[in-house]
This record gives structure tokens, C-alpha cells and sequence, in this order.
């Protein structure tokens, strides 16, 4: 997978975040996830909590995240709960694609920019800000990808395809091959998900 040469920058003119949103989970599990934006000197902080079953497993995952003014991932530190117990995980990236997990370096996450959060529709926001695709364009956005039951973390190799627009909304083709998945996200104006079919939709 590889991007279109001068697909980038030129005309993503995303409206502030809000304060806050929430999705509705569905289909894949049920569920619930809310977020807080802050906009930083240098970035956003997002802080938010998903709720939710799947498989017949309970399980809780609060997250912070913070992203540079170009919308690179430079932490996230989720907590999150089970029946298995509690766990905390620290990711901190220096925004060229070197990771560490809880200090220690991931070599095996070299040439990641963003976090992907398995609990989280909020952070499918993250590669489209970052990316800044024209229309008909496509990139390769590998990600660092946390499991929701047991915060796991592996690389996850995703492509974002950036399709025609409609009713004043982005879309974008989404594919993961691992998952052999693929489906087209829909956007509202401050390019968050409003619609990610099979798994979440925009509750507020």
C-alpha cells in the first residue's frame, strides 16, 4: 500500500472540534463512548472512556491522548478494566514513528503516527486530521493498535482512501487487511465519525 503523490494539504478546512461527543457502539458489541477535547499550545488533549460487551466480556477503557499540531500521536494512556482484572498502558511516540510502551522501546511499531484504540470510533479522527487528503486520494496509515479486553499493543497496517463528499460530509474508504474489513466512513465538519458501519454511530 502506498499514497498518490500530491494527495496531501490542500483542502481539509475542518471545523473546530467540539467540546465534546459520544458514540453509540453496535453490532460488534454494545456499548458506549464518550469524549472531552482540549485544545494545547501545542496540540489536543483528548480524554475519554468507552463502556461496553462484547463476546459475553464486560470491559472498560479510559483513555488520554494527546496529538501535535499536526495531529502526530505523541502519548495515550489507557486504563482499562475487566474481568481479568486492571491494567494501565502508556504509549509515547516522538512523532516520527518511534514508540515506546511503558518506557521501553517498540521497534516493531517504527513508522506508526497514530494510536488506534479497538474501544475508541473517536480515534479513526486522528489519521484523517493528520493525512489531510484531497479528494480521490490515498494513503497507508499503520497503527498503533490497543486491544479493548486486554490492552494489547501491535502494529495494525490500515488504508485510508478519501472519497467524493456528500451533504457537506467526508468520506473515506477504510480498509484493514489483517481483519480482512473494509467499509466507508462518514465525517462531520470537524472531521470526527458520525458513522462507522458494523461498529459505532454519533450519539452526540
Amino acid at each position: 500500500m502506498s499514497p498518490r503523490s500530491g494527495g496531501q494539504g490542500e483542502d481539509v478546512p475542518f471545523l473546530p472540534l467540539p467540546t465534546s461527543a459520544a458514540w453509540a457502539h453496535q453490532d460488534a458489541r454494545c456499548g458506549f463512548e464518550v469524549v472531552y477535547f482540549r485544545a494545547l499550545d501545542d496540540g489536543h488533549l483528548l480524554t475519554g472512556a468507552t463502556t461496553a460487551v462484547e463476546g459475553g466480556q464486560p470491559w472498560i477503557v479510559d483513555y488520554e491522548i494527546r496529538v501535535d499540531v499536526g495531529w502526530r500521536t505523541r502519548s495515550a494512556r489507557a486504563t482499562g478494566r475487566s474481568s481479568t482484572g486492571l491494567r494501565t498502558r502508556l504509549l509515547e511516540g516522538d512523532g516520527e514513528g518511534r514508540w515506546r510502551i511503558d518506557g521501553e522501546p517498540a521497534l516493531h511499531l517504527d513508522g506508526c503516527l497514530d494510536v488506534d484504540l479497538e474501544s475508541s470510533a473517536m480515534t479513526n479522527a486522528l489519521p484523517v486530521h493528520r493525512l489531510a487528503l484531497t479528494a480521490g486520494a490515498t494513503a497507508p496509515s499503520p497503527a498503533v493498535y490497543m486491544r479493548a479486553l486486554d490492552l494489547g499493543i501491535e502494529r495494525l497496517e490500515q488504508q485510508y482512501t478519501r472519497a467524493g463528499d456528500q451533504d457537506g460530509h467526508q468520506r473515506y474508504e477504510y480498509t484493514a487487511p489483517v481483519f480482512d474489513f473494509s467499509c466507508q466512513l462518514v465525517y462531520d465538519e470537524a472531521g470526527l465519525v458520525l458513522a462507522y458501519p458494523g461498529i459505532a454511530v454519533r450519539a452526540f
